[in-house]
């Protein structure tokens, strides 16, 4: 065991991928030469591996989604990278009807293993063009997964994963996790699955599922409302698309209170797919309605209004306390 964080976690993966798998590349705005990326997340790829497989495509998103298609037909495993996850739109006809859809429209002749790496969301005082999420837009496109880490060692395990997929995945790191932050992980090689919500805490009161660094607030929030007696199921739901149904189900019925957490806004998102899962299949399980606690309903966030449109610890631990008070 080595303590990591989250970014050198992601790093390590992609090291140990290159050194197992000759066919896994890697490029994208600045990804390459000593700079590494705009985070460093492929710091020391290029002088490791060569820039035949780490290297620097235009300021284009729509040509870097259409190469990394192109690869993975030829037998590449790509590794994609958008700088932003703002910036993934001009890609969206790309991995919708192309790399989503690959292995259906061949009948199965033909895949695009690719892992579309992006870091999202707020908290770095990134402002309206480098701090939303986009993980919404995608969810629901059939043939392609959808997968975030919340941990240090789900960002090594789940990149691993993703990049040995014969499926395209689309990455999501958040940005404000990179540094800030650290965990013990094992030394020797281990996948998480790209299919599979996690129960990080066993709860008995209320439920709370999250990811990100709402998954974080929900950890920190239930350790102190032990003071409080109050007992908290927390779940990790990181494969956000397609989601892991039985453990979301086992988790709301297993406390009957159930709240959602999601740093983008409520509307289309992520969290009311989980709602509409639990109401469809375990409504009479429950004790009191679904809670979904998310941004607010604006098209983005100034620098100087930050903090007022994330969703805090504090309203995080405010609503959990709520619930277990319905």
């Amino acid at each position: 065991m080595t303590e990591h964080t989250y970014l050198e976690a992601l790093n390590l993966a992609m090291h140990e991928e290159f050194a197992r798998d000759p066919g896994v590349v890697v490029f994208g705005e600045d990804v390459g030469g000593d700079k590494g990326g705009v985070f460093g997340a492929t710091k020391g790829l290029a002088a490791a591996f060569g820039d035949q497989r780490v290297f620097n495509s235009p300021l284009g998103e729509s040509g870097i989604a259409g190469l990394a298609i192109g690869l993975g037909l030829m037998g590449h495993h790509a590794i994609a990278e958008f700088q932003f996850a703002d910036y993934i739109l001009p890609a969206v006809n790309q991995i919708m009807s192309e790399a989503a859809r690959m292995r259906y429209r061949t009948a199965g002749d033909w895949t695009a293993p690719i892992v579309f790496r992006t870091p999202y969301g707020g908290g770095v005082h990134g402002g309206f063009y480098h701090s939303q999420t986009t993980d919404k837009v995608f969810a629901g496109q059939p043939g392609l997964r959808i997968v975030t880490p919340s941990t240090v060692y789900d960002a090594k395990g789940l990149l691993k994963a993703a990049i040995r997929s014969e499926d395209p995945v689309l990455f999501y790191e958040h940005k404000r996790l990179y540094r800030s932050l650290k965990a013990d992980i094992p030394d020797e090689d281990y996948v998480v699955p790209l299919d599979k919500a996690q129960v990080l805490q066993q709860g008995d009161d209320i439920t709370v599922m999250a990811y990100g660094t709402m998954l974080q607030h929900a950890l920190n929030a239930a350790k102190a409302l032990q003071a409080e007696d109050i007992s908290t199921e927390v779940v990790d739901l990181r494969t956000l698309y397609p989601l892991d149904q039985e453990t979301i189900l086992a988790a709301a019925k297993k406390t009957g209170k159930v709240l959602l957490i999601s740093e983008d806004t409520k509307e289309a998102s992520i969290i009311n797919n989980v709602a509409a899962i639990i109401a469809e299949q375990a409504l009479f399980d429950l004790d009191a309605p679904v809670q979904q606690l998310a941004g607010p309903l604006a098209p983005g966030m100034s620098y100087a209004l930050e903090d007022e449109f994330l969703v805090s610890a504090e309203q995080v631990q405010a609503a959990m306390r709520e619930l277990a008070q319905f």
